[in-house]
């Protein structure tokens, strides 16, 4: 059984707000940009990954306006460094200021650009492999191609976490035949069955995907 949203504000009421999440959630409203962040739940378990993965170097697909960096830069420790990539140059002002806002400017550098671009340069930026974390939550029907990139650019041991694998439900539909709903499909049969990972996916809020590149 799913929680319900009940359930949902029960658990949310156990935290203290967080002046920094709201401000990027007013912040979003203010500029008109899309309420599509990930929910605080999700957020502190960003922050708890890069942490218990001892993650370094930490990649961002889709910073929109600097919610889940700011979760990710979190867990960072002193010396830490997160890439966010953002296609938008405005959703990657936005997110500038919020992550600054929030005291983390010295942990985040957002890229602005395609991610399909900017991914293949990081590849031949040295040391390769250099990411300990990849977090991806940008245009759907590129999940296909950043999976592939990530996978070149994770250490062994290294972690991918992606958000929306249900789509709200519409991957399950096989009347929706949409291509991000089918690129959305090949992404999650991808990580369920590459030799390369070993991976789970849970029905939480959206659909989240984590995953472990095998070492050796």
């Amino acid at each position: 059984m799913l929680p319900s949203e009940r359930d949902v504000r029960y658990l949310e009421s156990l935290y203290p707000p967080d002046p920094d999440l709201e401000r990027v959630r007013a912040g979003m409203e203010a500029h008109g940009m899309p309420d599509i962040a990930i929910r605080p739940a999700y957020g502190r378990l960003l922050t708890l990954l890069v942490a218990a993965r001892g993650a370094r170097r930490v990649l961002e697909i889709g910073a929109l306006a600097g919610y889940s960096a700011i979760c990710l830069a979190r867990g960072l420790p002193p010396g830490g460094r997160l890439i966010s990539l953002e296609k938008n140059p405005d959703y990657a002002r936005v997110a500038h200021a919020h992550v600054a806002a929030a005291g983390l400017a010295d942990r985040v550098e957002i890229r602005v650009g395609d991610a399909l671009t900017l991914m293949p340069a990081l590849v031949a930026e040295p040391p390769h492999p250099s990411f300990d974390l990849v977090f991806i939550d940008a245009d759907k029907q590129h999940y296909p191609d950043y999976l592939e990139w990530s996978l070149r650019l994770l250490r062994p041991g290294g972690l991918l976490v992606a958000d929306n694998a249900l789509m709200h439900g519409r991957v399950a539909d096989p009347v929706d035949t949409a291509p991000a709903v089918e690129a959305m499909r090949r992404f999650n049969r991808r990580v369920a069955t590459d030799p390369r990972l070993v991976s789970t996916m849970l029905p939480a809020y959206d659909g989240l995907v984590l995953a472990r590149v095998r070492e050796g």
